[in-house]
Parts: C-alpha cells; structure tokens; sequence
C-alpha cells in the first residue's frame, strides 16, 4: 500500500468515526471512544505528512510573496 492510499484510507475512517460521533451527540449519548480513535487517526495522518524542520525551514525562506514583499 503506497503512502497515499493509506493517507486516503486514514481520511476515510476519519471521515466515518466523524458521522458516528455525530449521530451519538443527536442522540445524547457519550462518544469518547470514538473521539479517541479520531484523535489516534489525525495523529496518524500528521505523522505520515508532516515536514522536517528544514524543509519548513527553506519553504519560509524561499517563499516568492515574502521575497516580494521586501522588493517592493
């Protein structure tokens, strides 16, 4: 499985815990083992498209509109 299916699977069952949690808040009742595995999954889904630092790093320097900014 490549790295974007697993991210669209992650954003899938995200997708259904999300209707589960809300279908359980209409109804009155508690949720906190799906708010649980939504919070587990949204780790998974940072972890998996999160940027070193120093790519963050030269994104921010390299930025066109920042560069423009200081030109102008």
């Amino acid at each position: 499985m490549s790295q974007a299916q697993y991210l669209k699977m992650l954003e899938k069952e995200i997708q259904r815990i999300n209707k589960r949690i809300d279908l359980k808040i209409l109804q009155g009742e508690a949720y906190f083992k799906e708010a649980r595995d939504h919070k587990l999954l949204l780790k998974k889904v940072r972890y998996h498209t999160r940027k070193s630092f120093m790519n963050r790093f030269v994104d921010l320097f390299f930025r066109k509109d920042i560069l423009k900014d200081n030109y102008a």
